[in-house]
């Protein structure tokens, strides 16, 4: 799609959502991100937006899910934000290992909002721009049968695909052990071919090279990086204008 293309298209989504009686108070690389998840659709694109507003209002009303919030989830230590990848992308880590199946699958929901409100905001110069994309890996080494949670990865994609429309840049998987396998078809049953399509499940040495190039510096020393893990709650994201 050329850049006239493109224009008429973001004039037919403003002119659909003001007509749901939503706002379209957002720059265009905002209502960018909803056009292409859905295939450059306005009404499609349109509807998804309003949805999302909608969401927003009801899930975060202040703006963003407080550390208070999600204690119990935040306490194992299990997931880090390391920095920006050599592409400028904030990279998620998460080690499976120290993971189980929440009991309460609402501040688990909370819980990924807040990770993935940070890891964007993170980003931020001043203010937001809306095309802000983040890298999630996951690290399944050393995870034992208590530490799968496929209702957990599920929700998370769905969230992601509902919410956070081309947010994602990549998604690595590492150290996928053989009984995981199953598990992960029944889950990519649940992600949309987009989606799909940038998970990057890490087995060979030159897939591991690949990955490791691809991050950068900012990797653990762990996994062939220069930095320390970071957790997301000594993370202290920037300001936002206005």
């Amino acid at each position: 799609m050329d850049k006239t293309q493109q224009i008429i298209a973001l004039t037919q989504l403003r002119k659909s959502v003001e007509k749901l009686g939503s706002s379209t108070e957002y720059g265009d690389p905002t209502l960018l991100r909803f056009l292409i998840a859905r295939s450059m659709d306005p009404e499609k694109a349109a509807k998804m937006f309003a949805q999302w507003l909608k969401w927003r209002a009801a899930f975060v009303p202040n703006g963003s899910i407080p550390d208070s919030e999600v204690q119990d989830e935040l306490r194992p230590r299990k997931v880090f934000l390391q920095g920006l990848s050599r592409d400028g992308y904030p990279v998620l880590l998460v080690k499976a290992n120290k993971h189980f199946p929440s009991k309460d699958q609402l501040q688990f929901k909370k819980f990924v909002v807040h990770l993935l409100d940070k890891a964007i905001a993170s980003l931020f110069k001043g203010r937001e721009m809306g095309n802000e994309k983040l890298i999630a890996i996951l690290d399944l080494q050393h995870i034992a049968y208590k530490n799968i949670d496929a209702r957990g990865l599920i929700t998370g994609f769905q969230l992601l695909q509902a919410y956070y429309p081309e947010r994602l840049a990549k998604c690595f998987i590492l150290s996928m052990p053989w009984f995981f396998v199953s598990v992960w078809r029944m889950v990519s049953r649940f992600l949309e071919k987009a989606t799909l399509e940038k998970v990057v499940i890490v087995a060979s040495e030159e897939e591991r090279d690949f990955f490791v190039k691809e991050i950068g510096e900012v990797l653990p020393e762990e996994y062939g990086g220069r930095a320390m893990l970071v957790a997301p709650q000594e993370v202290t994201v920037p300001p936002v204008e206005g």
